[in-house]
């Protein structure tokens, strides 16, 4: 048995359309151009990357994106005054902080900083809490990008067994609490695993739907996976011969039922979600 790909290039072009048709109403009824600002310090080659693949969706879909640059060598609250320009500019509705910053920079201190009603990243405090409450204003990019790849791939979730290895708070902890709630797409059983639990691929073999989020390259195999099983693989690891997931993603295949690839697979909607995010954003900050 070879797995189906669960293709989120394409389903992400899909979105962006219903993204862009959204907007066009949305500025048409005198909202304004929703407007996304990211913060990049430094010149790290990745994150420089992703910055411009960002602006490449905004332009797609009709969302301003601005981007503001510091020096590697920046303090803290130089960070901080930055974003709290961002927060006051009536004209930004979105601000993105892109993620890793230089070990000097107090990260936390950074993205509670962000006004929560611009955190479309959705990691301040006050939006994480409020998905803990089951309602959420944003939904944090990855996971949301997870949920629509198997909602929009018929892949149902009620009641069926969802194991998530990795407990970051960006992807595992998020998606936890999300494919526990009430809905379509949602009321999972959930069990989160990391470094330290025990039989781990005794649990990932009990998986009617594998996440792999650990950031370790090829790290789930074959024999960790139960045929026909869901497996979606979050993780982007560059080792020599290129861009791997966390997944052995060609041993894997001819266990699994269906399965990401990578690049391809979460990537794309992560960037999709951002977008719908900032829209959101506009629509709550426009009244």
């Amino acid at each position: 048995m070879t797995a189906r790909l669960l293709d989120g290039k394409s389903l992400s072009k899909q979105i962006q359309a219903e993204i862009r048709d959204q907007i066009a109403q949305f500025t048409g009824q005198g909202g304004g151009v929703p407007c996304l600002a990211a913060v990049l310090v430094g010149a790290d080659p990745a994150s420089e990357v992703y910055v411009r693949n960002k602006q490449r969706a905004c332009e797609r879909v009709g969302v301003k994106s601005q981007l503001h640059r510091l020096e590697v060598t920046a303090s803290t609250e130089q960070l901080l005054e930055l974003v709290e320009r961002l927060n006051q500019a009536v004209d930004v509705h979105g601000i993105l902080v892109q993620l890793p910053l230089p070990e000097t920079i107090d990260v936390r201190r950074v993205l509670d900083g962000v006004y929560p009603l611009k955190d479309v990243d959705a990691f301040h405090p006050e939006n994480c809490g409020l998905l803990f409450q089951g309602r959420p204003r944003y939904l944090p990019c990855t996971p949301r990008g997870i949920q629509e790849l198997l909602l929009r791939n018929h892949v149902a979730l009620a009641g069926r067994h969802v194991v998530i290895v990795g407990r970051s708070e960006i992807v595992g902890k998020s998606l936890a609490l999300m494919l526990l709630d009430r809905g379509p797409g949602r009321d999972a059983t959930v069990t989160v695993c990391h470094s330290k639990t025990r039989n781990l691929a005794q649990l990932t073999r009990g998986a009617d739907v594998l996440v792999a989020a650990v950031g370790r390259a090829k790290f789930i195999t074959a024999d960790m996976v139960r045929p026909g099983a869901v497996v979606v693989d979050v993780g982007i690891n560059r080792i020599e011969s290129g861009i791997v997931g966390d997944v052995d993603f060609q041993a894997v295949r001819e266990v699994a039922g269906l399965i990401t690839p990578v690049p391809g697979g979460v990537g794309p909607l992560t960037v999709t979600m951002l977008l719908a995010n900032t829209l959101a954003a506009a629509r709550l900050q426009c009244g």
